[in-house]
Formats: structure tokens, sequence, C-alpha cells
């Protein structure tokens, strides 16, 4: 694959603009857009920058150890910083409703919304109809938002998370969208674009019954586990429907009882998110889905302390 190539995945798989990607790569926009076009060729050392940027994207280089570790040890210098996370943000109405927000538009969008963040707020917030925009549309935005408030009813740092209450999750997060809401599936899916097999669903009950045990096992690696649930249970696909706004409500639930902000990946993040989750779950090496999580618990810690 020609560098030009390279660089156009790279640009579009991060969805960064031509002067984000030039910064990045320590390069003036020129340049950059001569390599791009073909006109030129990248310097030794910069081809090997942009060889580890490509590697990196599309699953086939592992994070090393000690850079997981170190920003591992920066979430909990942030997480210690407040005795209980879960009750700072119920306690800060501004907080609470940035947080509900951005977690419903990026998971909506990752899911294929096409509702901007204005649309969302006036919907979840003012009960707003937006013209053009389906109904299905509005019941998502507005089920997610009851779901994260049921959620963060019932969430505490001892909290344990039972099948009854995963599958109210569901009913309500699928309320009036689907006639099985609240139920595991009956029938065979796959998983769009993807390599990954999902459950057989005859399996599904007992799979799901081993991993709430799991989900509820002590760890002294918040992040790492809360990866390797969101990795098993996005395999597993247990519903028909909504598998992913559940996996990352799941996964958040997780981090919160370890007094770490949600993690707020972002929508135009999605094919990262989706390459290292889909490594994560054909491999043993989780490692780059647990980078970017930890990237996305930043983004929550950013979200909490910049309010």
């Amino acid at each position: 694959m020609r560098f030009s190539q390279k660089l156009q995945f790279i640009k579009r798989i991060t969805s960064e603009t031509q002067e984000q990607l030039a910064r990045k790569l320590g390069v003036s926009f020129a340049t950059l857009n001569s390599w791009i076009n073909d006109k030129s060729q990248p310097r030794i050392f910069k081809r090997e920058q942009i060889d580890d940027l490509y590697k990196k994207l599309t699953g086939q280089k592992s994070i090393p150890d000690s850079e997981l570790q170190a920003k591992k040890k920066f979430i909990s210098k942030k997480s210690k910083k407040r005795k209980d996370i879960i009750k700072f943000i119920k306690e800060h109405s501004d907080i609470y409703d940035e947080l509900t927000l951005l977690l419903i538009y990026n998971s909506n969008r990752i899911e294929g919304s096409t509702l901007t963040v204005e649309e969302t707020a006036a919907i979840i917030f003012d009960g707003a109809s937006i013209p053009n925009k389906d109904l299905i549309e509005h019941l998502e935005a507005k089920n997610h938002q009851t779901a994260f408030d049921f959620l963060m009813h019932h969430v505490k740092k001892n909290f344990v998370i039972k099948e009854e209450f995963l599958l109210k999750l569901h009913s309500i997060l699928m309320n009036g969208i689907r006639s099985d809401a609240g139920r595991y599936r009956n029938e065979g899916v796959r998983i769009v674009g993807s390599q990954v097999a999902t459950a057989n669903y005859l399996k599904i009950p007992e799979l799901m019954k081993k991993l709430i045990k799991d989900i509820n096992k002590v760890s002294s690696d918040t992040v790492e586990r809360a990866v390797e649930i969101h990795s098993k249970f996005e395999q597993i696909h247990p519903f028909s429907d909504g598998n992913g706004r559940i996996g990352r409500l799941i996964m958040n639930i997780m981090l919160m009882r370890g007094n770490i902000t949600p993690a707020l990946i972002k929508q135009q993040e999605k094919q990262l998110y989706y390459a290292y989750l889909q490594k994560a779950q054909l491999s043993d090496d989780n490692s780059l889905l647990q980078d970017f999580v930890c990237d996305a618990v930043l983004n929550g810690f950013d979200l909490v302390e910049g309010l």
C-alpha cells in the first residue's frame, strides 16, 4: 500500500482534518498535502511514524504495557481526587445533564442515529418534536435518557448487577421500538461488517448467567475488567437490537463502581472503536481497546472537571 493510501485511510478512520493530521505528524499542511497527492514521499523517519499509526488504527499493533499502565495510573490519580464520583455527578445537575446528553448523542450516533447534539438536547430536555426526523429516533433518544436515569438511580460503589436489572434496562431502551424489549433474542443474528460470530441463541441464558457472575467479581484493574466484559457481551450479542448501547451502559456501570467517570466514546471514533473491539474478540490482546477506553474515560473526566 502506498503512503498516500495509508494517509487517506488514517484521515478517514480518525475523522481528522488534514490540518489536524499534519499537526499530529509534525509537518506542514502543504507537506502532508503533497504526500496524500503522491507528489512527494515522506522521509524514512516519517514513513515509520505513518506506518506505526496505520498499524495501530488497523489493530495490527499492540500498546506497550508500560504506556497503558501509565495511562491507568493517571486515571487512578484523577479518581482519588473525588471520594464518590457517582454522588458527585448526581449532586451537580449541570454535570449530570451534560453527561446524559453527550452519552446519549454519541452512543446513538454510533448506532446510526442522524440526530444532531442540538436536536438530541431538544428531545430529551424539552420534549421537542424534530421535523423530518423519524419517530424511532425520537424514541431512541428519550428511552436512552430514561435508561440512563434508571441506571444512575441504582448504581453505587457496591452495586451488584443482576440479570433482572439488565433485562429491565433493555426493556426501557427498546420500549415502543421492539416487541421483544427486555427479552433475549430467539433467533440467530450476525454483526454487519464484523468477522465475529455471535452466540447461538439457545446458549444465551447460560452464557449471560456466567457473564453476570464475571461482571460482579472484584478486580484490582477496573478498566481491564470493564473492557473484558464489554468485549464478551458484544460477542454474545444477547438481544435482537440495542446490544451496543446496553453494552456501553454496562461498561459505564462497572467504571463508576470503581469510582471512575463513564467512558465518553465519541461518535467520530466509531471505526476505531469497532476495529479495537473486533481485535479484542478475535485475539487474546485487548490492549488497544483498553487504551481506547482509557482515552474515553479521560473525556469523561474532562467533562466533569471542566464543568
